[in-house]
């Protein structure tokens, strides 16, 4: 069996989880990176928000989001229930605190797919867990192409979306990492490859002090 395809879990000392971050301005890849992630790591799962939208065909309560009232949300914000929130396109979006801090003890890793907003905050309050991951498109061009492509936006929606695209684009300096989409697998590879170094990170290892101890006898 080649060493990659052995799971990661298996000769892993224990470890704290982190929190991976993936940002990026509509159209430039994240859901599709993202999802590649989910289906090729089996160490790594998705952060479950909290939403006051409609559920899409397909979606799933508790699945790919917890389904809220603004009241019902508004009250978590008010009992500091939530690790960040934001508005996006009209609508409100957070993070619950609890089970994400218990998965972290746990060595669990958590999939972010959230704006720079979101990200500010989670930074703020988990510095030392957090890993941010920003993707940019290859061109304005080539994204605008892309938003074009889907068909499903009307002119007014898809010019508001590249004037925040830029607007987010502005944001890519507050990122650990920064990773142009110009090719699918290339940029995959690269974010999986940052993902299993911050793995590796001497703090995030817990059980290293006793196994190192163990080694010197």
């Amino acid at each position: 069996m080649p060493p990659d395809s052995v799971p990661a879990s298996r000769d892993q000392l224990q470890r704290r989880g982190l929190m991976f971050i993936l940002s990026s301005p509509s159209g430039a890849g994240k859901t599709t990176v993202a999802r590649s992630l989910l289906e090729n790591d089996s160490d790594i799962r998705l952060s479950v928000s909290v939403t006051t939208r409609q559920p899409r065909p397909g979606e799933v309560d508790g699945r790919d989001y917890h389904f809220v009232t603004e009241a019902a949300f508004r009250r978590m914000v008010d009992d500091g229930e939530l690790l960040e929130w934001a508005e996006v396109f009209g609508h409100l979006y957070g993070t619950p605190k609890a089970q994400i801090k218990a998965g972290l003890k746990a060595g669990q890793d958590f999939l972010f797919d959230i704006d720079w907003q979101g990200t500010q905050q989670l930074y703020q309050r988990m510095e030392v867990d957090v890993v941010r991951v920003f993707l940019l498109p290859p061109s304005i061009a080539a994204l605008e192409e892309r938003l074009r492509s889907r068909g499903s936006d009307s002119e007014d929606v898809v010019q508001y979306r590249m004037a925040r695209a830029r607007s987010e684009i502005s944001h890519w300096d507050g990122y650990d990492y920064v990773v142009v989409n110009d090719d699918f697998d290339r940029c995959f590879a690269a974010v999986h490859g940052i993902l299993k170094a911050e793995r590796l990170r001497r703090a995030r290892q817990t059980g290293l002090v006793d196994f190192v101890r163990g080694l010197m006898g």
